[in-house]
Parts: C-alpha cells; sequence; structure tokens
C-alpha cells in the first residue's frame, strides 16, 4: 500500500510540475513587450501602458495613458483567459485598439507571459 501511495505521489508531482507555467520563461517572452510597456516598481507609461496590476484591472483604466475609445470601452477585465486571447491577436480581441503587435500563437509561451505578468501588482511589488 505505502508503494503505490508513494507512486501515486510522484505521478501527480511530475504532472503538476509538467503543466506549471515557467515565470522565467514569461519574464523572457516578456521582451517582446519591452519596447512599449513596462512592468515593475519604476514601470513608467511608454508607447503602451504600464503592466502593473493587470490581473483584475479593468482595459483602459492605467492613469496617465491616452487610450483609444475602443480599449476604455471594451469592457474588458484582464484575467488569464482574457489576456490569453487578447496576445493572441490584440486587434481581433478589442477592434480599433492602437497596439501594433503580430500577437504569440504559442499556448504554453501565452501562459508562461501570463505567469510573469500576473505576479505584479498594481505597485509594481511582487505578489
Amino acid at each position: 500500500m505505502k508503494v503505490l501511495f508513494v507512486a501515486g505521489a510522484a505521478f501527480l508531482a511530475l504532472g503538476g510540475a509538467a503543466s506549471a507555467q515557467d515565470v522565467a520563461a514569461g519574464e523572457n517572452s516578456f521582451k517582446k513587450c519591452l519596447p512599449c510597456h513596462s512592468v515593475g516598481e519604476d514601470a513608467k507609461n511608454k508607447v503602451g501602458p504600464v503592466l502593473n496590476g493587470l490581473d483584475g484591472r479593468k482595459s483602459g483604466t492605467v492613469a496617465d495613458y491616452n487610450y483609444t475609445d475602443a480599449n476604455k470601452n471594451s469592457g474588458l477585465v484582464w484575467n488569464d483567459a482574457v489576456f490569453k486571447e487578447y496576445i493572441t491577436n490584440p486587434r481581433t480581441k478589442i477592434p480599433g485598439t492602437k497596439m501594433v503587435f503580430a500577437g504569440i500563437n504559442n499556448e504554453n509561451e501565452r501562459s508562461n507571459l501570463w505567469a510573469y505578468l500576473s505576479q505584479f501588482d498594481a505597485a509594481g511589488k511582487k505578489k
């Protein structure tokens, strides 16, 4: 019985690790975003808004950033699913957005990027 329990626990541990998001890979993927966005305690709006506190934030609400009406009126609230759909093709998710980005087609990369971004609270500190 102990052998089955240990084997089962090992199987579950390996399965969880295989599907876990990779924050380090997400940080690397964020390099694609750096020309337009920033994140962290010293983040400032650039061509695009600061991405601190993204999880749970209403689209178009970062202070001192000039959003398009399409973005302000999209009604989106950022979460895992919304972000992944958006970042696949931003102009399809929010027609009229000024974000010019081809998108990220790789599902794993999108998950890793979300894992990286969602760790930052509104002040840019890691949760």
